[in-house]
C-alpha cells in the first residue's frame, strides 16, 4: 500500500502497478484500459506517493510475475547490481533529482545503464517535466556500429525510408536518390516491405546492398520484414546488414508478434555470421512504440509508458545498431493529440537513452489523430535538442504504403542546419567519398535533377549491372 495526504485527504494506491498508473500524464490508451488517474488532484497524489518509493522497492516487486513473463525474467536476471550500488541509497524522486545534478555527467550515466530497470527508468519520468526530459537525456551518449558511427556528439543520423506499395524497384530507387541527394541514409536505408513474399524480400536486399556498393555509400540496408522471413533469407544466402523486429514490453505481446527471446538471439546470431560490419558488429534493428501491449490485451494492466520501457529492455539485450520508436503510429487510440504523442516521444527517448540505447523517433501521427504538421516540427525540434540519435526521412513526409505522416528530407536538413549537425561518421572522408554525387540542396527547395542512365528505364527484374548512374 501506497499513500499521501494531499489538501488534506489521503490519497491509497493499492500496488506499485497501480500507483505508476496513476502517477502518468494522461493518454487516451491508459483512459481506454481503465488505469488512469480520475482527476488532476489523484494524478498529483499518485506523483508525490511515488516520489517517496525507494528504487530498491521497484527492483523487489516486479508489475509482472518472474514467474508469468520472460521480460521480466530477462529485466532481473541482467541487472547488473554493482552498477546499482551508486542508486540504491534512493528514492524515485532522489533519482530525479540525481539525474539533473550537474555533478551527473555522460560518464556517470554510462556507468549505471545497466543498473537501471525499466520501471525505474518510467518511474522516474512520470515525475519530470519535458525540460526535465529533455536536459537529462541530452546528457547521455550512445555509441553504436556497423558501417559507420551512430550515436556521436553533434550528430543527427536519417533512415531513409523508400517505401512504395507495391515494392516496386524504380519507385524504391527514385524515392533513395531522392533521400541521398538530401544527404539522408547514414542511420540506414530501410524499406518496409508491401509483401511477404521470399523471392521480393531478397530482390529488395540484393538492390539496395548493389547500390551501397556500387556507389560506396557508407551505410548499411535493412528490410522491415518479420524476423523469421530474415533468418530464411539468410539461410539462401541473401545479402542481409541488418535484422528488424518490433518488439513490445511483455512476453504474451511479443508472442502476438510472433516472436520470443529465443527467437531474437537465433536471428542475431545467424546476422553476426555473415560478418558484414566493417567498423562494428551491432546487426540488429528494433521499432516499438506506446500502446502495443494494450492493442494486444497483453498489458497485464500496466500502464502504456512503462510497457514500452520493457520493450527497452528487450532490444538493449540484443545490442542493436539503432531503436526506433515509432511514436504516434499507432493512432488517436493511445495517444489521442499532438500534446500526448509530444509527450510520449520525450518520455521514450529519455528511457531509451537512460538505459543505454541508440533510439531514434519517427516523429509521426495517423491521419485520424488530432495533430498536424506543426506538433511534429515541435517535437522535431524537441528530440534533437535532446539528443536524438535519428529520425526518418520520407519523400514528402507522406508514407505511400504506411498511410501516415512522418517527417521529410527537408525536416532533417532543418534540424541539422539550426542545431549544428552532422552525418555520421564512418571513415576520415566520410560521404565524401560515396561514388554518387550528394549535392545536397537547401531547406524548402526542389529536390536537385537526377540523370539516370537509358537501361534505368526498362522493365524489372532488376539487374544490378543496368540500372541508375550517378549524375555526370
Amino acid at each position: 500500500m501506497y499513500k499521501t495526504t494531499l489538501s488534506g485527504q489521503v490519497w491509497r494506491f493499492d500496488s506499485l502497478k497501480t500507483l505508476m498508473a496513476k502517477a502518468s500524464p494522461a493518454r487516451s490508451g491508459d483512459a481506454l484500459a481503465g488505469i488512469i488517474a480520475t482527476s488532476a488532484e489523484e494524478r498529483m497524489a499518485a506523483k508525490m506517493a511515488l516520489a517517496e518509493v525507494p528504487l530498491t522497492d521497484i527492483l523487489d516487486n516486479p508489475l509482472i510475475p518472474y514467474e508469468q513473463d520472460e521480460v521480466t525474467r530477462l529485466i532481473l536476471d541482467t541487472h547488473d547490481a554493482q552498477g546499482f550500488a551508486a542508486l540504491r541509497h534512493l528514492t524515485v524522486g532522489d533519482f530525479r533529482d540525481w539525474l539533473l545534478d550537474d555533478a551527473t555527467d555522460t560518464a556517470t550515466l554510462q556507468r549505471v545503464a545497466r543498473a537501471i530497470t525499466p520501471e525505474m527508468a518510467a518511474a522516474v519520468s512520470k515525475l519530470m517535466r519535458n525540460q526535465d526530459l529533455i536536459l537529462a537525456a541530452s546528457k547521455c551518449q550512445v555509441v553504436t556500429r556497423f558501417r559507420n558511427t551512430i550515436g556521436l556528439p553533434g550528430h543527427l543520423s536519417v533512415r531513409l525510408q523508400p517505401n512504395h506499395p507495391t515494392d516496386d524497384l524504380k519507385g524504391i530507387a527514385a524515392s533513395m536518390l531522392d533521400g541521398l541527394l538530401y544527404g539522408a541514409g547514414d542511420a540506414v536505408i530501410g524499406i518496409n516491405p508491401a509483401s511477404d513474399s521470399l523471392p521480393v524480400l531478397a530482390q529488395l536486399n540484393v538492390m539496395l546492398d548493389d547500390i551501397i556498393q556500387r556507389f560506396a555509400i557508407p551505410t548499411q540496408s535493412c528490410i522491415l520484414t518479420h524476423v523469421t522471413n530474415t533468418l530464411q533469407l539468410i539461410e539462401r544466402g541473401a545479402p542481409v546488414d541488418l535484422v528488424f523486429q518490433s518488439v513490445a514490453g511483455t512476453e504474451a505481446a511479443n508472442s502476438g508478434f510472433g516472436i520470443n527471446l529465443a527467437t531474437l538471439q537465433e536471428a542475431r546470431e545467424a546476422a553476426l555470421s555473415l560478418r558484414r560490419g566493417t567498423l562494428g558488429n551491432n546487426v540488429m534493428y528494433f521499432e516499438t512504440g506506446q500502446g502495443s501491449c494494450l492493442s494486444a490485451n497483453a498489458h497485464h494492466g500496466v500502464d502504456q509508458q512503462t510497457c514500452e520501457a520493457r520493450a527497452y529492455a528487450v532490444a538493449r539485450h540484443f545490442e542493436p545498431l539503432l531503436v526506433n520508436t515509432v511514436v504516434g503510429f499507432i493512432g488517436p487510440e493511445y495517444l489521442y493529440d499532438g500534446k500526448q504523442i509530444i509527450r510520449a516521444g520525450l518520455e521514450d527517448h529519455f528511457c531509451g537513452k537512460l538505459m543505454g540505447l541508440p533510439i531514434g523517433c519517427d516523429v509521426c501521427y495517423t491521419n485520424h489523430a488530432e495533430a498536424d504538421q506543426d506538433d511534429m516540427d515541435t517535437l522535431l525540434t524537441l528530440l534533437c535538442a535532446a539528443g536524438l540519435t535519428f529520425l526518418i526521412g520520407v519523400p514528402g513526409a507522406d508514407d505511400i504504403m504506411l498511410n501516415y505522416q512522418s517527417t521529410s528530407f527537408h525536416d532533417a536538413l532543418y534540424a541539422r542546419r539550426l542545431l549544428g549537425l552532422k552525418h555520421a561518421p564512418s571513415s576520415p572522408t566520410g560521404w565524401r567519398r560515396c561514388r554518387l554525387s550528394i549535392r545536397t540542396a537547401r531547406c524548402g527547395s526542389p529536390t536537385p535533377a537526377i540523370r539516370c542512365c537509358p537501361s534505368c528505364r526498362k522493365e524489372p527484374p532488376y539487374e544490378p549491372s543496368r540500372c541508375l548512374e550517378p549524375a555526370a
